[in-house]
This record gives C-alpha cells, sequence and structure tokens, in this order.
C-alpha cells in the first residue's frame, strides 16, 4: 500500500506543474485520496460486503467530491486533478496512469445489469468535464477534451474534442 501512496504522490507531482513538493501532494490532493480510500472500499465490495462498501464510498464522496462506486476497477497510478464532481460508474474500468480533471463523468447508458460504462485504456487523458457513456473503449495514450461527450470508442493515440467527440488528430 505504502509503495502505491509513493507511486501516485510522484505521478500527480510530474503531471500537476502547480504541485509545490511531494508533501503537499500527500496531503492536499482530494482526487489522490478518494483513489486511495476506493482501493480499500474496492476490497470491502469484492468480499460481498456490498451496502457496506456503498457506504463508505459515499462518505469518501462526501469529504473528497469525487464519487467512485465500489465496484469500479482502477489501476495504478491514477490521478485526479482538481476531483470535484469526478463521478465513475460501477463497471468501469480505468488503466494505469491515466490522467483525468474535475467533472469527469465515466458513465452507464443502460440499467441492465451488464458491463454499461467505459474502459479507459493505460495513459489516457481526460480533460475536464467531459462526459464518456456506455461500455466504450478509450484507446491507450488517447485524449478526450474538455467538456466532450464521447459514446463512441476512441482508437489508441487519437484525440477527440467536441459535443458529439470527434477526433482532430
Amino acid at each position: 500500500m505504502f509503495r502505491r501512496i509513493r507511486e501516485d504522490v510522484r505521478a500527480m507531482a510530474t503531471r500537476d506543474p502547480a504541485a509545490m513538493g511531494h508533501l503537499e501532494v500527500l496531503l492536499c490532493y482530494p482526487g489522490l485520496h478518494a483513489v486511495w480510500a476506493h482501493l480499500l472500499v474496492h476490497r470491502v465490495w469484492s468480499a460481498g460486503f456490498e451496502l457496506t462498501a456503498r457506504l463508505l464510498s459515499n462518505v469518501v464522496r462526501l469529504l473528497t467530491g469525487v464519487e467512485i462506486h465500489p465496484g469500479a476497477e482502477i489501476g495504478r497510478r491514477v490521478t485526479i486533478d482538481h476531483g470535484m464532481g469526478v463521478v465513475i460508474g460501477e463497471t468501469a474500468e480505468i488503466g494505469d496512469d491515466v490522467h483525468m480533471y474535475h467533472g469527469v463523468t465515466l458513465g452507464g447508458d443502460t440499467n441492465e445489469p451488464v458491463k454499461r460504462h467505459p474502459t479507459v485504456e493505460a495513459g489516457a487523458q481526460l480533460g475536464a468535464n467531459a462526459t464518456l457513456l456506455g461500455d466504450i473503449t478509450i484507446g491507450e495514450d488517447a485524449a478526450v477534451g474538455a467538456g466532450s461527450v464521447v459514446t463512441n470508442d476512441v482508437a489508441p493515440g487519437a484525440t477527440v474534442v467536441g459535443v458529439p467527440a470527434e477526433r482532430v488528430d
């Protein structure tokens, strides 16, 4: 766990030019606090204590402004800059080294009990207030522009912007 925290602090300090040092990142970045809490809440969920996990995730949301469903799967060195308003749904999968900004939504597009939230592959960047809906895949090292609405897969390395999101590179 401590190795994971060190990795995350280093990743955030590298990605945020406003970070004044590792101690500040450790103590003052609610997006990281939400991810760390999710690691514990996800274990509770996976052990079959769904109600307890949902209650704990609500406490984390109240404290950080970041809502991560206990069922979501999150990789290593995932950073959420200015976390307020981020929503990550139950069947979302986030790969390693993903960076997202405030207001990002990884939302579902059906009420059926199926994979209904996005998969975000390693190295992707999600701009502020980007909305990704449904069982779509954001490819490795892809970028989603701020305010974009994405309802289709995004190819690895591609950049998409707009409503609806379209490839620009």
